[in-house]
């Protein structure tokens, strides 16, 4: 038996699966920060939301098929399983990583917003 066909067989489509779910939570949840960074334009935002979810998916589906190859001696279960860990183990890992830098990224833009708007703010206000 090719026990690196069954690690493919499972490492792809669980990669799959968790890059998508954790897309789709990006993609719902941003909206609503990146609407406040536009300042309630919601045609924009959802436009920048779409890219993000674009190049979110092309990255991490781009790098998961770079992972599948495996250098590891893959000749059992045991070794099917401990090899199937650390692809998935690195693509979480990965994953995570994407996730907390878009947060930071929502951040820094939601906070330069928020300064923009009291910057204009005090210049209308002082008129």
């Amino acid at each position: 038996m090719n026990y690196l066909l069954l690690v493919y067989g499972v490492y792809l489509p669980v990669t799959v699966l968790l890059t998508v779910w954790v897309a789709r939570t990006l993609f719902t949840n941003g909206r609503t920060f990146l609407v406040d960074i536009f300042h309630g334009n919601e045609p924009l935002a959802d436009s920048v939301n779409k890219l993000l979810l674009t190049g979110f998916y092309l990255i991490n589906i781009g790098y998961a098929t770079l992972m599948l190859r495996s250098d590891l001696p893959v000749e059992n279960y045991q070794q099917t399983v401990e090899t199937l860990s650390v692809k998935l183990g690195t693509i979480i890992l990965i994953l995570g990583g994407m996730h907390f830098f878009n947060l930071y990224v929502f951040y820094k833009l939601r906070n330069r917003a928020k300064n923009e708007a009291r910057d204009l703010e005090f210049v209308v206000n002082k008129q």
